[in-house]
Protein backbone atom coordinates (compact mmCIF):
# COMPACT_ATOMS: atom_id res chain seq x y z
CA UNK A 1 0.00 0.00 0.00
CA UNK A 2 0.99 3.45 -1.10
CA UNK A 3 2.37 5.58 2.02
CA UNK A 4 0.84 9.11 2.58
CA UNK A 5 2.52 12.50 1.38
CA UNK A 6 1.93 15.50 2.95
CA UNK A 7 0.70 18.56 0.88
CA UNK A 8 0.03 22.09 1.71
CA UNK A 9 -2.65 23.79 -0.82
CA UNK A 10 -4.23 27.62 -0.93
CA UNK A 11 -1.10 29.48 0.00
CA UNK A 12 -0.39 27.64 2.61
CA UNK A 13 -3.69 27.73 4.43
CA UNK A 14 -4.46 24.07 3.97
CA UNK A 15 -2.56 21.14 5.11
CA UNK A 16 -3.67 17.52 3.35
CA UNK A 17 -2.45 14.50 2.57
CA UNK A 18 -1.93 12.49 -0.35
CA UNK A 19 -2.14 8.34 -1.56
CA UNK A 20 -1.45 7.22 -4.78
CA UNK A 21 0.50 7.86 -8.17
CA UNK A 22 0.93 11.64 -9.08
CA UNK A 23 -0.15 11.34 -12.37
CA UNK A 24 -3.76 9.17 -11.72
CA UNK A 25 -6.90 10.28 -11.46
CA UNK A 26 -7.47 12.42 -8.26
CA UNK A 27 -10.24 11.72 -5.62
CA UNK A 28 -10.67 14.83 -2.84
CA UNK A 29 -11.36 13.26 0.22
CA UNK A 30 -13.37 15.74 3.14
CA UNK A 31 -13.13 14.70 6.99
CA UNK A 32 -15.66 14.86 9.42
CA UNK A 33 -16.03 17.64 12.50
CA UNK A 34 -12.75 17.14 14.98
CA UNK A 35 -11.44 15.18 12.69
CA UNK A 36 -8.79 15.33 9.80
CA UNK A 37 -6.81 13.98 6.79
CA UNK A 38 -5.69 10.91 8.93
CA UNK A 39 -9.08 9.62 8.73
CA UNK A 40 -8.74 8.23 5.43
CA UNK A 41 -5.05 6.69 6.41
CA UNK A 42 -6.83 3.24 6.27
CA UNK A 43 -9.02 3.11 3.07
CA UNK A 44 -7.17 5.62 0.73
CA UNK A 45 -4.55 3.26 0.09
CA UNK A 46 -6.70 0.20 -0.81
CA UNK A 47 -8.55 2.52 -3.00
CA UNK A 48 -5.97 3.55 -4.67
CA UNK A 49 -4.64 0.13 -5.71
CA UNK A 50 -7.84 -1.18 -6.48
CA UNK A 51 -9.38 1.42 -8.64
CA UNK A 52 -5.79 3.47 -9.76
CA UNK A 53 -6.70 6.75 -8.61
CA UNK A 54 -4.92 9.35 -6.71
CA UNK A 55 -6.65 10.17 -3.20
CA UNK A 56 -6.11 14.26 -1.77
CA UNK A 57 -7.65 14.57 1.81
CA UNK A 58 -7.62 17.88 3.15
CA UNK A 59 -7.48 19.18 6.55
CA UNK A 60 -10.40 21.73 6.77
CA UNK A 61 -9.48 24.92 8.27
CA UNK A 62 -9.29 24.73 12.00
CA UNK A 63 -8.41 20.92 11.81
CA UNK A 64 -5.41 18.70 11.76
CA UNK A 65 -2.19 20.80 9.93
CA UNK A 66 -4.42 23.26 8.59
CA UNK A 67 -4.03 26.91 9.33
CA UNK A 68 -6.91 27.98 11.69
CA UNK A 69 -9.80 30.67 10.26
CA UNK A 70 -11.00 34.08 11.37
CA UNK A 71 -14.14 34.64 12.29
CA UNK A 72 -16.82 31.55 12.30
CA UNK A 73 -16.78 27.60 10.91
CA UNK A 74 -20.22 27.78 9.15
CA UNK A 75 -20.39 24.63 7.07
CA UNK A 76 -20.70 26.63 3.48
CA UNK A 77 -17.35 28.18 4.40
CA UNK A 78 -15.55 24.66 4.10
CA UNK A 79 -17.18 24.79 0.73
CA UNK A 80 -14.37 27.46 -0.04
CA UNK A 81 -11.82 24.80 1.93
CA UNK A 82 -12.96 22.55 -0.83
CA UNK A 83 -12.99 24.64 -3.87
CA UNK A 84 -9.46 26.21 -3.12
CA UNK A 85 -8.13 22.98 -3.40
CA UNK A 86 -9.75 21.40 -6.29
CA UNK A 87 -8.77 24.69 -8.29
CA UNK A 88 -4.99 24.54 -7.19
CA UNK A 89 -4.78 20.85 -8.27
CA UNK A 90 -6.46 21.85 -11.37
CA UNK A 91 -9.67 20.08 -10.79
CA UNK A 92 -12.34 20.88 -13.16
CA UNK A 93 -14.97 18.23 -12.43
CA UNK A 94 -14.57 16.60 -8.74
CA UNK A 95 -15.25 12.90 -7.34
CA UNK A 96 -15.72 13.22 -3.64
CA UNK A 97 -15.36 10.87 -1.01
CA UNK A 98 -16.48 12.43 2.50
CA UNK A 99 -17.28 11.66 5.86
CA UNK A 100 -19.94 12.77 7.97
CA UNK A 101 -19.14 17.00 7.87
CA UNK A 102 -17.27 16.70 4.94
CA UNK A 103 -20.42 14.87 3.79
CA UNK A 104 -22.17 17.84 3.93
CA UNK A 105 -19.66 20.17 2.57
CA UNK A 106 -19.60 18.05 -0.34
CA UNK A 107 -23.73 18.07 -0.32
CA UNK A 108 -24.02 21.67 -0.81
CA UNK A 109 -20.99 22.11 -2.95
CA UNK A 110 -22.68 19.39 -5.45
CA UNK A 111 -26.26 20.89 -5.47
CA UNK A 112 -24.66 24.95 -5.78
CA UNK A 113 -22.36 23.72 -7.82
CA UNK A 114 -23.20 20.87 -9.88
CA UNK A 115 -20.82 21.13 -13.05
CA UNK A 116 -18.23 20.80 -10.64
CA UNK A 117 -18.95 17.54 -9.18
CA UNK A 118 -18.73 14.28 -11.01
CA UNK A 119 -19.87 11.70 -8.27
CA UNK A 120 -20.16 11.73 -4.28
CA UNK A 121 -19.21 8.94 -1.85
CA UNK A 122 -20.81 9.38 1.11
CA UNK A 123 -19.98 7.90 4.73
CA UNK A 124 -22.09 7.78 7.43
CA UNK A 125 -23.36 11.74 6.29
CA UNK A 126 -26.00 13.11 4.04
CA UNK A 127 -26.94 16.63 4.18
CA UNK A 128 -26.14 18.97 6.67
CA UNK A 129 -27.27 19.79 10.66
CA UNK A 130 -30.05 21.84 10.47
CA UNK A 131 -32.22 24.55 13.16
CA UNK A 132 -36.23 24.26 12.31
CA UNK A 133 -37.08 28.50 11.42
CA UNK A 134 -38.98 28.80 14.80
CA UNK A 135 -35.88 27.76 16.69
CA UNK A 136 -33.27 30.73 14.76
CA UNK A 137 -33.42 32.60 17.73
CA UNK A 138 -32.42 30.49 20.17
CA UNK A 139 -29.83 29.20 17.83
CA UNK A 140 -28.38 32.77 17.36
CA UNK A 141 -28.54 33.45 20.84
CA UNK A 142 -26.50 30.33 21.63
CA UNK A 143 -23.80 31.30 19.01
CA UNK A 144 -23.54 35.11 20.22
CA UNK A 145 -22.96 34.12 23.68
CA UNK A 146 -20.36 31.55 22.92
CA UNK A 147 -17.90 33.89 20.92
CA UNK A 148 -18.20 36.76 23.47
CA UNK A 149 -16.98 34.45 25.76
CA UNK A 150 -12.80 34.27 25.72
CA UNK A 151 -10.95 31.32 24.05
CA UNK A 152 -9.31 28.59 26.30
CA UNK A 153 -5.99 26.84 26.22
CA UNK A 154 -6.23 23.58 23.33
CA UNK A 155 -6.48 20.00 26.06
CA UNK A 156 -2.32 19.07 26.80
CA UNK A 157 -1.54 15.67 28.05
CA UNK A 158 1.07 13.77 29.15
CA UNK A 159 1.85 11.63 26.16
CA UNK A 160 -0.64 10.50 22.86
CA UNK A 161 -1.92 7.45 24.74
CA UNK A 162 -3.76 9.62 27.03
CA UNK A 163 -4.60 11.90 24.54
CA UNK A 164 -6.33 9.01 22.45
CA UNK A 165 -8.07 7.99 25.46
CA UNK A 166 -9.45 11.13 25.91
CA UNK A 167 -10.95 10.86 22.74
CA UNK A 168 -12.62 7.75 23.14
CA UNK A 169 -13.92 9.08 26.65
CA UNK A 170 -15.16 12.27 25.58
CA UNK A 171 -16.39 11.70 21.59
CA UNK A 172 -19.27 12.89 19.99
CA UNK A 173 -19.85 9.39 18.52
CA UNK A 174 -18.38 6.08 20.07
CA UNK A 175 -15.25 5.25 18.74
CA UNK A 176 -12.56 3.34 19.75
CA UNK A 177 -8.49 3.58 20.92
CA UNK A 178 -7.23 1.43 17.44
CA UNK A 179 -10.03 3.76 15.22
CA UNK A 180 -9.05 6.87 16.86
CA UNK A 181 -5.45 6.48 17.36
CA UNK A 182 -4.71 8.05 13.21
CA UNK A 183 -6.98 10.84 13.89
CA UNK A 184 -5.77 12.01 17.26
CA UNK A 185 -1.52 11.58 16.11
CA UNK A 186 -2.11 13.92 13.37
CA UNK A 187 -4.23 16.08 15.52
CA UNK A 188 -1.44 16.84 18.20
CA UNK A 189 1.42 19.46 18.37
CA UNK A 190 4.58 18.37 20.49
CA UNK A 191 5.91 20.29 23.24
CA UNK A 192 9.47 21.30 24.32
CA UNK A 193 8.82 19.24 27.68
CA UNK A 194 7.55 16.27 25.84
CA UNK A 195 3.87 16.39 26.69
CA UNK A 196 1.22 16.77 23.93
CA UNK A 197 -1.00 19.62 22.88
CA UNK A 198 -4.32 19.42 20.58
CA UNK A 199 -3.88 21.37 17.33
CA UNK A 200 -7.66 21.62 16.47
CA UNK A 201 -9.53 25.55 16.75
CA UNK A 202 -11.37 24.97 20.48
CA UNK A 203 -13.79 27.92 18.59
CA UNK A 204 -14.92 24.45 16.36
CA UNK A 205 -16.91 23.61 19.61
CA UNK A 206 -19.06 26.69 19.42
CA UNK A 207 -22.31 26.18 18.30
CA UNK A 208 -23.20 27.93 15.21
CA UNK A 209 -24.97 30.82 15.19
CA UNK A 210 -27.24 30.17 11.90
CA UNK A 211 -27.99 26.58 10.41
CA UNK A 212 -29.91 25.96 7.52
CA UNK A 213 -33.75 25.37 7.90
CA UNK A 214 -35.17 21.52 7.53
CA UNK A 215 -36.79 22.77 4.11
CA UNK A 216 -33.40 24.52 2.70
CA UNK A 217 -31.54 21.21 3.52
CA UNK A 218 -34.01 19.19 1.59
CA UNK A 219 -33.73 21.63 -1.10
CA UNK A 220 -30.34 21.53 -1.36
CA UNK A 221 -30.09 17.59 -1.64
CA UNK A 222 -32.50 17.60 -3.94
CA UNK A 223 -30.62 20.34 -6.57
CA UNK A 224 -27.49 17.33 -6.92
CA UNK A 225 -27.37 15.87 -9.76
CA UNK A 226 -24.40 13.62 -9.07
CA UNK A 227 -24.84 10.13 -8.87
CA UNK A 228 -24.41 9.50 -5.18
CA UNK A 229 -23.52 6.36 -2.84
CA UNK A 230 -24.15 6.84 0.58
CA UNK A 231 -22.55 4.07 2.73
CA UNK A 232 -23.53 3.65 6.12
CA UNK A 233 -22.72 1.91 9.66
CA UNK A 234 -25.23 -0.18 11.12
CA UNK A 235 -24.81 1.58 14.63
CA UNK A 236 -23.93 4.87 12.95
CA UNK A 237 -25.75 8.78 13.21
CA UNK A 238 -28.31 7.74 10.10
CA UNK A 239 -30.30 5.02 10.66
CA UNK A 240 -34.14 5.22 10.08
CA UNK A 241 -33.95 8.32 12.10
CA UNK A 242 -37.41 10.72 9.74
CA UNK A 243 -34.37 13.48 9.44
CA UNK A 244 -32.06 11.01 7.12
CA UNK A 245 -34.96 9.40 5.64
CA UNK A 246 -36.72 12.62 4.35
CA UNK A 247 -32.74 13.39 3.16
CA UNK A 248 -31.88 10.15 1.52
CA UNK A 249 -35.76 10.53 0.01
CA UNK A 250 -34.64 13.71 -1.44
CA UNK A 251 -31.48 12.65 -2.91
CA UNK A 252 -32.33 12.16 -6.96
CA UNK A 253 -29.81 9.77 -7.60
CA UNK A 254 -28.76 7.80 -4.29
CA UNK A 255 -27.38 4.31 -3.69
CA UNK A 256 -27.55 3.24 -0.54
CA UNK A 257 -25.17 0.74 1.75
CA UNK A 258 -25.51 -0.10 5.28
CA UNK A 259 -22.64 -2.01 6.79
CA UNK A 260 -21.19 -3.39 9.70
CA UNK A 261 -19.44 -1.12 11.67
CA UNK A 262 -20.47 2.68 13.75
CA UNK A 263 -19.78 6.20 12.76
CA UNK A 264 -15.72 5.57 11.51
CA UNK A 265 -16.48 2.45 9.94
CA UNK A 266 -14.81 3.87 6.98
CA UNK A 267 -11.57 4.16 9.85
CA UNK A 268 -12.72 0.95 11.98
CA UNK A 269 -9.46 -1.83 11.14
CA UNK A 270 -12.55 -4.70 11.24
CA UNK A 271 -14.62 -2.18 8.56
CA UNK A 272 -12.58 -0.74 5.94
CA UNK A 273 -12.20 -3.78 3.58
CA UNK A 274 -16.18 -3.59 3.05
CA UNK A 275 -16.26 -0.09 2.61
CA UNK A 276 -13.86 -0.24 -0.31
CA UNK A 277 -16.03 -3.05 -1.52
CA UNK A 278 -19.10 -1.25 -1.77
CA UNK A 279 -17.25 1.63 -3.36
CA UNK A 280 -15.75 -0.39 -6.31
CA UNK A 281 -18.95 -2.70 -6.74
CA UNK A 282 -21.04 0.57 -6.84
CA UNK A 283 -18.30 2.21 -9.11
CA UNK A 284 -18.34 -1.26 -11.47
CA UNK A 285 -22.04 -0.88 -11.79
CA UNK A 286 -22.23 2.80 -12.18
CA UNK A 287 -20.15 2.09 -15.73
CA UNK A 288 -22.29 0.03 -17.15
CA UNK A 289 -25.59 2.02 -16.95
Amino acid sequence: MSEAQALTLAGGRLAALSWGDASAPIWLALHGWLDNAASFSRLAPVLCEQLGVRIVALDFAGHGHSLHREGDYALWDYCHDLLDAADELGLVRMSLLAHSMGAGVACLTAAALPERIERLVLIDGLGAVTTPAEESAAQLRKGLRAARRPCSASPRYPDSRTAVAARVAGGVTPIDADTAAPLVERNLKREDDGHVRLRTDGRLLWPSPVRLSPEQALALLGAIQAPALLIEGETGILGERDAARAARAALPQLTRQVLPGGHHLHLEPGSVSCVAAAIVEWLAQSSKT
